[in-house]
């Protein structure tokens, strides 16, 4: 039986991808897949997966400029919203925003939500190495917070060279998603916007790992931060989606971190390969869970934070 909820499932608009050379490529070393609605039905019925939210991937619609960059993300989201449209039963969709541009953001978020409606937003983990928890980005946590809106963060190439013949997502993606982690944390952002539902991607990088590490040291070394227990139950506020992350030393740090109910299933198609997604998601069937906890990860912690699956059980 299909069951599983895919939260980090990639579209790749055709208009997208043969733009994106001319406005900076992909600095991050990887490349644009072919793809098509088609070739994720395929995937999704082979790992029996019932619905994917589908999200644009780093490096976004960073490349474009101004007004440029406000109609490519319009361009994507209405894309997006035509494909949950024809098959609301196989899709949904996070939304793209123009940042760094936070007018633009809060525009768009307003179209995506209200006219769209869109099952949440998609934010990089950094723009030109401005981190989510920058004071910038304030007005748009405040947004968001008022909308109980889902967040899912995708990691970008952090502003470092990528190491020879090592291209980003290999190894500086869950780096860059740790960091604005951590800076949410530390700046205070998980705590004033809590009816945020905040999902990391692939595990949350490190941060099941060390978080104790970044707990305890910080107020070592800052004035402004929480003691470390509530550090903690700031890193724990986190969802993390497996995406390219069911190993069994990552899921055995993943479920001693996770509050229940907090891990969600996530393959990273098209940009992981199918056979990439399927040896994963191989791995997380043969992990010792629990069956409730299982249940929560293939789809019921899903249907717990995104409407259109409440509505959908419901009914």
């Amino acid at each position: 039986m299909s069951n599983r909820i895919d939260v980090h499932h990639h579209l790749v608009p055709p208009f997208w991808a043969e733009a994106l050379s001319r406005h900076g490529g992909d600095p991050s070393g990887w490349h644009s897949p072919a793809w098509s609605a088609d070739s994720s039905l395929a995937f999704m019925d082979a790992q029996r997966i019932a619905t994917a939210v589908l999200s644009l991937t780093a490096p976004s619609v960073t490349g474009w400029e101004s007004a440029g960059r406000r109609e490519m993300a319009r361009r994507v989201n209405e894309f997006g919203a035509e494909l949950v449209s024809r098959r609301p039963d196989r899709f949904g969709s996070f939304a793209t925003l123009p940042l760094p541009d936070v007018d633009g953001a809060l525009r768009e978020l307003e179209y995506a939500f209200d006219v769209l409606r869109a099952d949440g937003v998609v934010l990089l983990s950094n723009y030109a190495g401005h981190y989510l928890g920058d004071a910038a980005f304030g007005p748009l946590w405040s947004e968001l917070d008022r909308r109980a809106a889902v967040v899912f963060i995708h990691p970008a190439k952090p502003q470092i060279p990528i190491i020879e013949d090592i291209s980003g997502p290999i190894v500086d993606y869950p780096f860059d998603t740790t960091r604005t982690a951590v800076q949410l944390v530390l700046n205070g952002v998980v705590v004033r916007s809590s009816r945020v539902k905040i999902i990391l991607s692939h595990a949350g990088g490190f941060v099941p790992y060390a978080a104790h590490r970044f707990a305890e040291l910080a107020p070592a070394v800052r004035t402004n931060v929480p003691p470390a227990p509530e550090l903690i139950e700031g890193f724990r506020s986190f969802y993390f989606d497996t995406a390219l992350s069911s190993g069994p030393a990552s899921l055995l740090a993943l479920q001693n971190f996770a509050r229940p109910g907090h891990i969600l299933y996530g393959s990273d198609f098209p940009y992981a390969p199918a056979s990439v997604g399927a040896s994963f998601t191989a791995k997380l069937d043969t992990f010792d869970f629990p069956r409730d906890v299982r249940a929560a990860i293939n789809y019921g912690s899903a249907r717990q934070i995104f409407a259109r699956f409440r509505e959908a059980v419901a009914a």
